[in-house]
Order: structure tokens, then C-alpha cells, then sequence
């Protein structure tokens, strides 16, 4: 493999003089310049990484915290968040919290170690002093969908509010009175937000959100099912169960069927976060869909600009509802009742 001192005996230069070339150093003659390129090209000549970082002091990656990598939702957003950043130059190295504070707090510990340029993070809850400390030793860092308050670093998310409101609508539209919530982490930003804007929503129909209504569950398929049987246990259970992500919804939705109950002629159910197996359910499931590509592609961009020197901000973007068929239809969309003729119709 050809190193740095070949490149330069091919191109007749000094080491020196192909070093500033390959880091595009403005005081190289355009002739010396060209003939630095051809010998790169002619050598099959890779620069190392390690040695132009230390150089540099920058490795062009990127680290990624994420909460749940069997999410689907934070599937779909590492995706992004690597195109990206390979878009713009640099690599991604992804830590998969698991939803558990000190294992996130190793990731963001490890990546720090290995002088990424800077960090994406999706917190797993709002107290962790390790993030706060990185944030005020200048960091680079971004968060993305949840946020720790009192670090003041940018955030990338969307806004779920005016979809919940859309959902309780619907729902309220269909006749359905009794809606429960399975809450995610009351820790998190999301966990609480989702519940404040059900609990809101609901004050605007006016109906009651009973506490029995609400079920604390943590982003995992398991706490939905556990929660869910605790509703149908209920003497009066719930006519709705909305799940506030889409794994606790998979686990409500085990926990309907091994009851027996249908959806949504027994029970209905929705969800925050629509995922594509969504549409492949019976019925498909009415969901809250954020988009997750868009947020994901404007973290990254937000923390290259903190990175680069460039002033980044924060971006909020609009959550969508998507209604399928879990929930019952209003009844304006369903079939009109069959009408008498008029010779069967009684005389006044």
C-alpha cells in the first residue's frame, strides 16, 4: 500500500508539500498541486484517518445515542441520520441505549473517548449529569425527538399536540367516551407531553380522564400488554386504548386478542409513532405518524453547522394523524341505512 513518501517521490515534492495538498492548505502552486492529485490517483493513495485527526483535531464522525434500536421509529432515524452525514462528509457511530440511563451514559462516555466532533442524542430521561457536563464543556451536541431541560443545546423534534387533538376528535367523532392512555416514562419529555396533550385534548370534548384510565408503561411491548390487562380488568373498561409508541401498542394489541376481543368492534386501539406494520394488521392501526427521516436529516445538520462554526437551531416539525380502521368509523362514513319504500312506509 502506497504511503505519503511515495505519493511525494511520484509527484517530485516534499512530504510537506503533499500534507498541505491533501488538507487543502490555499498556499500550494496549482502546478505542484496538480501533480500531488495525479500521483494520489496513479497510487491508489488513502490518506490515514487516524494520523490527518490528530493533525486536525477532527475525525468527521459523528456519535448517535439512540433509545431503542428495536424501535422501529429510532431504526428509521439512525437510518437517516447516517445518509446524512455521509452526504456532508462524515461517518456515524450508533450506541443503543435500551432505554436505560447508565447505558446510555456509557455510550455517551465511550464516544467522547473516541473524539467523535460531535453528539446526537435521544435521552432516555431527563437527569443525567454526564450529558449537562458535556454540554458545558462546549461539546458539540444536539437532541433529537426527547430533551434533557436545562441543557442548553439545540433540539430537533416534532410536535405531537395539534395530532393528539386530531385523534381525540376523531375518536370523540366516532362516539367513543371512555379513552384510556398507556404513558410512556414520566421521566421522559415525550412520556409527559403525550399525556398532557391526551389529558387536554380530552378537557376540550369534555370528557374525564379517570387515573384508572391512565397506565404507566415504558416504550416497551411488554408494560402495553401489562397495562392493557390492567384496563380489561376494569369493572367499566375502557371503549379506547391509545398508546403513547408503537411497540406499547403491539403489546396492547396481543393483550386484546388473547381476550378474545376484536378490534375495534370490542376495543379500540391507536398509537403515537406509526410504523409500517401498522398497515398490515387486522385492522390496520390508526396512528400518530411523526416524520422521522426529516428529523433525523435536520439533527445532523443542525450539529455540522455547531460543528463547522455555523449558528444551529433548533427545528420543531408538525406530527400527522393517520386514521385506519382500529378505531370504528364516524358515523357520517358509515353505509347509509337502508329506507323504506314508499309503499311500505306508514301513513300519517
Amino acid at each position: 500500500m502506497a504511503g505519503i513518501k511515495d505519493v511525494a517521490a511520484e509527484a517530485g515534492v516534499s512530504v510537506a508539500t503533499v500534507s498541505r495538498v491533501l488538507n487543502d492548505h490555499p498556499s500550494v502552486s496549482a502546478d505542484a498541486r496538480t501533480r500531488v492529485l495525479a500521483a494520489v490517483e496513479a497510487l491508489g493513495y488513502r490518506p490515514n484517518a487516524v494520523a490527518r485527526s490528530l493533525r486536525t483535531d477532527q475525525t468527521h464522525t459523528l456519535g448517535l445515542v439512540i433509545s431503542d434500536v428495536l424501535n422501529p421509529y429510532f431504526t428509521e432515524l439512525a437510518r437517516s441520520v447516517e445518509e446524512e452525514a455521509r452526504a456532508l462528509g462524515y461517518s456515524v457511530i450508533i450506541g443503543n441505549a435500551d432505554e436505560r440511563p447508565e447505558l446510555q451514559d456509557h455510550h455517551v462516555r465511550t464516544l467522547l473517548d473516541r473524539r467523535i466532533d460531535g453528539l446526537l442524542v435521544s435521552p432516555t430521561d431527563g437527569g443525567s449529569p454526564l450529558m449537562l457536563d458535556a454540554a458545558r464543556a462546549g461539546t458539540p451536541m444536539v437532541f433529537v425527538d426527547r430533551w434533557i431541560k436545562g441543557v442548553d443545546v439545540p433540539v430537533v423534534r416534532a410536535d405531537g399536540r395539534a395530532a393528539v387533538r386530531n385523534l381525540v376528535a376523531h375518536l370523540h367523532g366516532v362516539g367513543h367516551r371512555r379513552l384510556a392512555i398507556i404513558a410512556g416514562p414520566a421521566a421522559t419529555t415525550t412520556g409527559r407531553e403525550r399525556v398532557e396533550a391526551f389529558r387536554e385534548a380530552l378537557a376540550e370534548c369534555g370528557i374525564p380522564l379517570p387515573d384508572a384510565y391512565v397506565g404507566q408503561g415504558d416504550f416497551q411491548a411488554e408494560s402495553g400488554r401489562r397495562v392493557t390487562e390492567g384496563f380489561l380488568d376494569l369493572p367499566e373498561p375502557p371503549e379506547v386504548v391509545f398508546a403513547a409508541d408503537n411497540l406499547m401498542a403491539l403489546g396492547a394489541l396481543d393483550a386484546i386478542r388473547a381476550r378474545g376481543l376484536r378490534v375495534p368492534d370490542d376495543i379500540a386501539l391507536a398509537a403515537f409513532d406509526d410504523i409500517p406494520w401498522f398497515l398490515h394488521t387486522d385492522p390496520p392501526i390508526t396512528a400518530i405518524a411523526q416524520p422521522t427521516g426529516e428529523l433525523g436529516r435536520a439533527a445532523v445538520r443542525a450539529l455540522v453547522d455547531r460543528i463547522e462554526g455555523r449558528p444551529p437551531a433548533s427545528v420543531t416539525l408538525p406530527a400527522r394523524l393517520v386514521v385506519r380502521r382500529s378505531c370504528g368509523k364516524p358515523a357520517a362514513a358509515q353505509a347509509p341505512a337502508v329506507q323504506p319504500s314508499p309503499t311500505q312506509r306508514s301513513k300519517p
